[in-house]
Formats: structure tokens, sequence, C-alpha cells
């Protein structure tokens, strides 16, 4: 192939269907396994929730997949108009911790409304305990007011 004859289309389809190492795809295989196993590992010992379980199931699947399929990447890759499969996967696996820190931002915003409101019940209460301690140090001579 004659380099000044190359134009961006060509460069691109060349950068698309750049081969994959053997040794790539098995560490990459054995990561995702890996993975998947301590999603579920969290799971079983407390400290994931049950509720987050499909989402990170389903991404450790995705990525198996996608390792096992490489072809999917490419495929993906042409029709959102990347230069190359890992950038594709660089701005997919962006996306989704956007999206998952936006999930965490809205419930950190919650949970921030839910401290606040329970911290003041708890001055509410405190309030009223002081009142009912110092009404039965008064005795019981002295009227309640």
């Amino acid at each position: 192939m004659d380099p000044a004859k190359l134009d961006l289309d060509t460069l691109r389809q060349l950068a698309i269907l750049q081969p994959e190492s053997a040794s790539t795809r098995i560490l990459s295989l054995l990561l995702c396994a890996a993975f998947l196993i301590a999603v579920l590992t969290l799971v079983h010992r407390g400290k994931l929730r049950e509720e987050y379980t499909p989402i990170w199931t389903i991404v450790a699947a995705g990525m198996m997949v996608a390792i096992a399929w490489f072809d999917s990447v490419r495929l993906l890759t042409r029709m959102v108009g990347a230069w190359t499969p890992s950038s594709t996967l660089f701005f997919f696996g962006l996306l989704f911790l956007l999206v998952v820190s936006l999930n965490y931002a809205v419930r950190l915003s919650g949970l921030s409304l839910q401290l606040k409101l329970l911290a003041q019940e708890v001055a509410l209460l405190r309030e009223r305990l002081a009142e009912v301690q110092s009404d039965d140090e008064a005795g019981p001579d002295r009227p309640a007011s």
C-alpha cells in the first residue's frame, strides 16, 4: 500500500481492523471473571446491596461478551464513528461511570436531606426531654408549664 494514497477512511479502517492478541484476550477474560466473582462475593458477605448486583453482573457479563466477540466492539466502533475500538470502550466506560456518579449524587442528596431532618428532630426531642427533666426536678408541688 502506498502511504501517499492512504485517505482518512482507509486509515480509520486499518485502526478498527487491527488484530487483538490472544494473551490480551485471555488476560481480559480472567480479569472479568475475577470481577464477577468479586461482585458475587461482596453480595454474599453483605458488603454490596443486592439491588446493585444486577447492574454489576450485567457489566461483567457485557465485558466478557465484548472480549469473546470482539467484532461486536468493532461494529459498535463503526456505528459511533470512532477511530479505534479502545476509544469506543473508553467512551462507553466513561459514560457508564458518569451515570453511576449521577446515581450516587442523587442518593447522596436524598440522604443529606434525611440527615438534616433527623438532626432537627433530635434537637426538638432533646429540648422536650430537658423540659420534662426540669419539670421533674422542680417537684410535684410546682405546676407544670
